[in-house]
This record gives structure tokens, C-alpha cells and sequence, in this order.
């Protein structure tokens, strides 16, 4: 996954899948601060405007489609981090520690 923030923009954009073109896009909100892009079926971008403002948006679109919230605002984070550069996100299963471990 890459995120993106153009800080000109004040936008986010997260790739879930690399992709040549998108075929269509699906707003999340009536004000089109948010959008998910899509090739075919596939959901493969979501961007945001505003996202330290609009950070909620992401949750909606995590529900709408099913998508992990926290690696979207994990992602959305890293890239205010570093603005108007690339970032690459790997996210791996889930690891259990503290009482969780115990109890297995």
C-alpha cells in the first residue's frame, strides 16, 4: 500500500492496489471530501481532502467497503508525516502480546 499527501492540495491519497487507470470512483460524503476509486469490481484508492479535518471520513469509508479503519488513518498519518513524498506501508496479521498472549 502507498499513501500520498500533496500538500498544496491538502489531500491524501491511498493505493490499495497499483493500478494503470481507475474505472470509476464512489463518494463517500456529500461534500466530495472523500472518494474510493475502483478497476472493475476491485476497491484500489481512497483519497481524502482536508484529512486532518476530515479523518472521519475514513471510518465511513472502512464501513461502507469493508476496509481495515486503522490502517487507513495509519496510512493517512504517515503521510501527513512526511508530505509531498511517498510512503510505502506494509501491513502484516495481527500480533498478540500483553494479556492476550497469556490467555493461549
Amino acid at each position: 500500500m502507498k499513501a500520498d499527501c500533496d500538500s498544496e492540495a491538502d489531500a491524501v491519497l491511498i493505493e490499495l492496489e497499483k493500478v494503470d487507470q481507475w474505472d470509476r470512483g464512489v463518494l463517500i460524503d456529500d461534500a466530495m471530501y472523500c472518494d474510493v476509486a475502483f478497476r472493475g469490481d476491485r476497491a484500489v484508492a481512497v483519497s481524502l481532502r482536508y484529512p486532518r479535518e476530515e479523518l472521519r471520513l475514513l471510518d465511513d469509508a472502512a464501513e461502507r467497503f469493508e476496509f481495515d479503519a486503522d490502517v487507513l488513518r495509519a496510512a493517512t498519518e504517515a503521510a501527513l508525516g512526511l508530505p509531498d513524498r511517498e510512503v510505502t506501508i506494509e501491513v502484516g496479521p495481527r500480533r498478540l502480546v500483553g494479556r492476550a498472549a497469556k490467555t493461549l
